[in-house]
């Protein structure tokens, strides 16, 4: 039972560790690069990007993350107060970032998807005008989430 305690433990580190600098990665370079381009370029790319993701190694990340600290949760039920605190607070977060990505990332981006292909779109600055700021915002709220949980669960690992 240890081992399982403290691999589905690590697990949950490095997932939402994974998740954590995907999203710290958008909010320091990518968006910061894509600032600097048109408003086609923008759009095009972005639309790209929202395609490529949806692939199994981020669901694995993305979903690991949240399964791994509810497994870590439940195996530590019972146990250590102080290290069950922080999965539980690391999980609470978590699902938080999870409900930021879904009600607002998943929904721009879905929004930008039916906008059509970036050389059609009759007016592409209000389109992305729409879309970027909002989306910088809600990632920075699901960065700062994820980079939570993930100290949460680095805590939870240094008292365990």
């Amino acid at each position: 039972m240890e081992t399982l305690r403290i691999l589905s433990l690590a697990l949950a580190t490095t997932t939402t560790g994974l998740v954590a600098g995907l999203f710290y990665a958008y909010s320091c370079s990518v968006m910061l690069a894509l600032r600097q381009v048109g408003d086609r370029t923008f759009i095009d790319v972005m639309q790209r990007i929202n395609t490529a993701i949806l692939n199994g190694w981020f669901a694995l990340g993305f979903g690991g993350a949240l399964l791994s600290t509810a497994l870590a949760a439940g195996l530590h039920l019972g146990d250590d107060r102080p290290v069950l605190v922080r999965i539980l607070s690391a999980l609470a977060l978590y699902v938080a970032m999870v409900f930021v990505t879904r009600a607002f990332n998943i929904r721009l981006n879905n929004e930008l998807a039916e906008a059509g292909p970036a050389d059609r779109i009759a007016r592409p600055d209000a389109v992305r005008r729409s879309f970027e700021g909002p989306w910088v915002r809600w990632n920075i709220v699901r960065t700062l989430l994820s980079t939570g949980a993930l100290i949460c669960l680095v805590y939870a690992l240094l008292l365990y």
